[in-house]
């Protein structure tokens, strides 16, 4: 068999299954491990598959790949009610608050109609909303100006003009993904820049995330992990996300399903 031959089997493989492994691939074809694993980096070059330790799985979307809010807002509901419920008992009474776009900081948001006296700045449109509708009278809501994304934020200089003048207690963050390398990140450009004035506005920041977050990566870097003084997350991470991230962020901090919390200081 033709490489080429081997490496359209080897994908139509990982599209039917959804994962190889190179041991099963070489028994299979009857070939070294160092063959297939050439036909994976092939296939890999070429953006077909994504590499894993010791095989392939389906290609991941691209790192500009920006779903719609109500496209996001739907997964993981478990997981971000459970992050949000947690993330509500770190805002005090009186607080200027900011939460950037997201469908975990929306979840948020709903909970923050509990809390009395809260100034609340984002550049998401649902937020906005949440806090609208809801309707508290001791509230403020401050919506940021700036061009619309697929997400429902706000950004480009109008946004980031606005934010710079404020000074901010704490900032809820949600982030498109999180690795060790890249930091927290954003398929988005110009959200990138207005999450980082969010970030420099604020004297806290708590990035809220669940575990599929995890080893995804978006064109643009927001901030490094060790930024984050807490990440509020769910316990599906993995054992090595929780190491990496424990080493790096100030406070990890994994929720159940249920919202208990298991805080565990990373220093």
């Amino acid at each position: 068999m033709l490489a080429r031959q081997r490496q359209a089997a080897i994908l139509d493989r990982v599209h039917a299954t959804g994962g190889v492994r190179v041991s099963e691939l070489a028994a299979e074809f009857g070939v070294s491990d160092m063959t297939i694993r050439r036909d994976l980096d092939t296939l890999h070059e070429q953006g077909l598959i994504a590499k894993v330790h010791g095989g392939a799985t389906v290609a991941g979307p691209g790192s500009t790949d920006e779903p719609g809010f109500h496209a996001k807002s739907v997964r993981q509901l478990t997981e971000k009610a459970a992050i949000a419920a947690r993330a509500v008992e770190l805002v005090r009474p009186g607080a200027a608050v900011a939460l950037s776009a997201g469908t975990t900081t929306a979840e948020l948001a709903r909970r923050l109609i509990d809390v009395p006296g809260l100034t609340v700045v984002t550049n998401s449109l649902p937020v906005a909303e949440i806090l609208h509708t809801g309707g508290r009278p001791d509230h403020t809501v401050v919506l940021t100006g700036g061009v619309r994304t697929p997400s429902d934020a706000l950004v480009g200089p109008l946004a980031v003009d606005a934010i710079r003048s404020l000074h901010l207690d704490v900032l809820f963050l949600g982030v498109h993904g999180i690795s060790e390398r890249a930091g927290f990140t954003t398929p988005n450009l110009m959200e990138a820049e207005t999450d980082r004035a969010l970030v420099a506005a604020a004297d806290r920041l708590v990035v809220l995330a669940d575990h599929t977050k995890w080893e995804t990566v978006g064109i643009s870097s927001i901030v490094g992990l060790a930024a984050a003084d807490v990440l509020v997350t769910d316990d599906q991470l993995t054992a090595e996300a929780r190491r990496v991230l424990d080493e790096k962020v100030g406070e990890l901090v994994c929720v159940t399903s249920t919202g208990r919390a298991a805080a565990e200081e990373a220093r």
